[in-house]
């Protein structure tokens, strides 16, 4: 079996990773593969977003499944492109993909659907924005529409910053043509929760709920991240909650978007927000989640790439299920310094001896092989994700992980976790 990754970041290494688990014989190649998953497969150079090349070298090369990890080729239409060719690939199709590629969208989908999500308005003009947010008051949350990688959206706790943030992407297009329409909604109370599904577009196969760090600084403080790190499972995704959110913001979800003529085969990522009255959707992604895929892959015990097949083929996952492990993952993302704002890049990176065992592995995200060294090329560098019976065990592993990584300017959370170890009571 041939099998093309597109992309090269963390998630796409920890696909590669688990892929080449449930399939040892078969032949890896990715687009430019990062400094970790170039040792294990062949190198594509080709763009993640350039789909007309990459789907003549895919048929070229008679590729029998080509699985996508990020959001920008996805939302140019890379799935359609590839079954135009009668290539099986894992995703959904451009129109699906708005989903994320528009919050406005999004919301507007929501709210036909009767799916929980906070209370909103999109705006493209500047100072009817202001107008609203003053009527709202704060905390209010903007958001830039577009894909912004991640760091597209901005709490505001005050009416002032909630000004200034639009000034800065609806008037100096901070976030360029992602920002050219924001949306502003309610801050909502509670703790998050993602929540990956895989998808026929009827139905919703769960995977284990994680739960993602994105702010910058220990005890959830400065400014958003991609993420700084992740933790599977959650304490409060019980049952109860799981089955919420299958019946109130999936299903409706799917069937609001094959009514609207886009059907959604692929992974579903919700990020939810568990309230005082219940789930309400913060934001949906259409791929794998950065780097909470670190956290979940490593606890599934069942083949990934059966359930991939099986939606890139056309088929259903009726009957289908997935099987855990028993135990914890945390995953702890080690960043260049001055992310997320400007940083350098090309530090030499350095391991401890015996890092990485079978309860400890090293996902690389912004890594290269220059020179025959291993050096820095992004903001966030690595994820260390440790396992273990207990989610303590599992923390202090990959803790202890991402501390014996050594590069300039290195440095990554303490306290992933810290709120299912409060939880827990330490355990």
């Amino acid at each position: 079996m041939r099998i093309l990754i597109v992309g090269n970041g963390g998630r796409e290494h920890a696909l590669l990773w688990k892929l080449r688990r449930d399939a040892p014989g078969a032949l890896f190649f990715a687009t430019r593969p990062n400094g970790g998953m170039a040792p294990h497969c062949g190198s594509v150079p080709i763009e993640p977003t350039d789909i007309e090349a990459l789907s003549g070298w895919a048929a070229s090369q008679r590729i029998d499944l080509t699985v996508v990890g990020p959001e920008a080729p996805l939302a140019a239409g890379i799935v359609d492109r590839f079954q135009a060719k009668g290539l099986p690939v894992f995703g959904p199709t451009r129109q699906a993909a708005r989903i994320e590629a528009s919050k406005a969208y999004a919301k507007d989908l929501m709210r036909g659907a009767g799916v929980p999500t906070a209370e909103y308005r999109t705006f493209r003009d500047r100072d009817a924005a202001r107008s609203w947010v003053r009527e709202r008051g704060a905390p209010i949350v903007i958001k830039a529409s577009g894909l912004a990688a991640g760091k597209g959206a901005m709490v505001c706790p005050t009416v002032e910053e909630a000004e200034a943030a639009l000034d800065s992407m609806l008037g100096d297009l901070t976030f360029g043509e992602a920002g050219r329409e924001v949306v502003v909604e309610e801050f909502m109370q509670g703790e998050e929760l993602s929540l990956f599904a895989l998808t026929d577009g009827a139905r919703a196969l769960l995977l284990l709920p994680s739960q993602d760090h994105k702010r910058v600084g220990e005890g959830d403080t400065g400014p958003n991240t991609g993420g700084m790190g992740a933790y599977a499972p959650v304490g409060i995704a019980t049952s109860a909650v799981l089955e919420e959110a299958r019946t109130r913001i999936f299903a409706p979800t799917l069937k609001a978007l094959s009514d609207d003529g886009a059907p959604f085969r692929g992974l579903l990522y919700a990020g939810l927000m568990l309230t005082s009255g219940g789930l309400r959707v913060v934001e949906f992604n259409c791929r794998f989640g950065d780097p909470e895929t670190q956290a979940v892959l490593p606890l599934m015990e069942s083949s990934l790439l059966e359930l991939l097949g099986a939606v890139a083929e056309g088929g259903s996952l009726a009957g289908r299920s997935a099987r855990w492990k028993q135990g914890a993952a945390v995953s702890t993302v080690v960043a260049s310094a001055g992310y997320p704002g400007s940083y350098e890049k090309g530090k030499e990176i350095r391991f401890e001896p015996g890092l990485e065992s079978a309860d400890v592995t090293v996902f690389h995200a912004g890594t290269r092989v220059e020179n025959g060294r291993l050096v820095t090329s992004g903001g966030r560098v690595l994820a260390v994700t440790g396992t273990g019976a207990t989610f303590q065990d599992a923390g202090e592993r990959s803790r202890a992980g991402a501390a014996g990584v050594s590069f300039e300017g290195a440095f990554h959370r303490r306290d992933i976790g810290w709120r299912e170890r409060e939880r827990r009571g330490g355990t």
